[in-house]
């Protein structure tokens, strides 16, 4: 005897695999670790320091 399939579930299976293999892909093309964005942000900040000691204050 077969067995009973909910074509809903299926489909739905089926779909979430999909996303999560396109999500997989964009993860790996685009993603960044977290020491990666931390970096950066250590690296814009001290950026932001330097430019703002270089200010002249106008009075």
């Amino acid at each position: 005897m077969t067995e009973i399939v909910n074509l809903n579930r299926v489909r739905k299976d089926r779909e979430r695999t999909a996303k999560k293999a396109e999500a997989d892909q964009n993860a790996a093309k685009f993603g960044r670790t977290k020491a990666e964005r931390l970096a950066e942000a250590a690296r814009d900040a001290r950026a932001k320091q330097q430019l703002d000691q270089l200010k002249f204050e106008d009075e």
